[in-house]
């Protein structure tokens, strides 16, 4: 498997993982009836850094990479992960959240921050943990799940420094 930076190319794929991942209203607070212009909008600005994972020339994952905040903010990334429902399972979330770490690593970012894990998303979460993070926050409520109703998120950090 091959993880690259994103170009328009994959613009279709992406959208194709977006569009499935949001239409369970389970783990992304983007409406499920979004638009591609606005996820594409949001997942591919000009100011982040967005990848895919590849394997014969079918995506199977994306993540983008970005400032957590403006300014005074910068040195901490944020990160954003999906997986094609044709790769859950394969260890492709992984690979990205590993991936992302380096990246993160090499441009010099000191730590990682998200800002919204979705505390039911047991999956993301077990895969954070595993990856060093911790839950440094809880919002209750702060999710509108599709299924379960309003839901608390975790925020969880990373430092990269150590």
């Amino acid at each position: 498997m091959t993880i690259r930076l994103a170009t328009p190319d994959d613009y279709d794929s992406i959208w194709y993982i977006i569009q499935s991942v949001i239409s369970g209203s389970d783990t992304y607070l983007f409406s499920p009836d979004s638009s591609r212009e606005k996820m594409l909008q949001y997942w591919c600005p000009s100011d982040a850094y967005t990848f895919v994972a590849e394997e014969n020339d079918m995506i199977l994952g994306t993540y983008v990479l970005r400032d957590n905040r403006p300014d005074l903010g910068s040195h901490v990334g944020n990160g954003a992960y999906m997986v094609s429902p044709d790769a859950r399972g394969l260890g492709v979330g992984k690979l990205l959240g590993q991936h992302s770490i380096d990246e993160a690593r090499r441009r010099g970012y000191r730590a990682i921050q998200f800002n919204y894990v979705v505390k039911s998303n047991e999956a993301a979460v077990k895969l954070w943990l595993s990856l060093g993070f911790e839950i440094v926050g809880e919002v209750p409520g702060a999710f509108k799940h599709g299924t379960l109703g309003y839901t608390n998120i975790y925020v969880m950090y990373k430092n990269l420094e150590i």
